[in-house]
């Protein structure tokens, strides 16, 4: 579980969150999402310990951020472009975060990996990866390491639409486990059939948050997707 209490994170004279208050409950699958400039990112990297808490506190598991750096070991992140050692080898950079959090083989989750066959690849080196491997490297690390907590930060830019379809179900497994899913997306599409409860988000204000049944009964729609248009239709006029 993730509470944010009052969050407020400015940078200079923009405050890219306003005293922002969520709930975010462990069997949950969670659309983060609005338009460019929201707070979504801002907000991530503040639950990940990237952007320091100051004003207002995040707790993960009923432990504030601000206490303890090793409540990201109950993380997994996939960010939008994973940034690794250009000259290390697929397998060279798998085998360095692996040992890093120096958790036993048997205790990986090596189902993307193999759905991937990145086993294939281990020789190359990251910096000539394409985005879309790379993509697939960052997706095997959100789920390898069995996290209570994902994060996905638009998680099939990039992706083939063999490797999005796996990583969609493998998506879908997880949050069949009990585990906490946030997802950031700007193809409203992909949400459908994944998402529990929306998140909207609007200059650093929390907009609307709601199971996606309730939302789709009050805007009278059949898809998230078009859930969202709505919301956004009305924010233009």
């Amino acid at each position: 579980m993730i509470e944010v209490r009052n969050l407020t994170k400015t940078f200079g004279k923009f405050k890219a969150l306003d005293d922002l208050n969520l709930n975010f409950t462990d069997g949950k699958s969670i659309a983060l999402i609005g338009p460019n400039g929201c707070g979504k990112t801002t907000l991530i990297k503040c639950i990940l310990g990237l952007n320091v808490v100051e004003d207002g506190d995040i707790l993960v598991e009923g432990k504030s951020v601000k206490d303890d750096y090793l409540y990201r070991n109950n993380i997994g992140y996939m960010p939008q472009i994973g940034r690794y050692p250009e000259n290390m080898t697929i397998k060279q950079t798998l085998k360095m975060i692996k040992d890093t959090r120096n958790i036993a083989d048997d205790l990986l989750d090596t189902e993307l990996l193999e759905a991937f066959e990145l086993e294939k690849l281990y020789p190359k080196k990251m910096g000539t990866l394409s985005g879309g491997t790379t993509q697939k490297v960052s997706a095997v690390l959100a789920f390898m390491f069995n996290p209570k907590i994902i994060i996905l930060d638009e998680p099939t830019a990039g992706l083939d639409p063999l490797a999005s379809e796996i990583l969609k179900n493998k998506i879908i497994k997880e949050i069949a486990k009990g585990k906490l899913i946030i997802i950031t997306s700007h193809l409203l599409s992909e949400l459908d059939d994944m998402i529990s409860e929306i998140v909207f988000l609007n200059e650093g204000k929390m907009i609307i948050h709601q199971s996606v049944e309730d939302l789709m009964t009050e805007r009278k729609t059949e898809k998230i997707s078009e859930s969202i248009i709505s919301i956004l239709k009305e924010m233009k006029n």
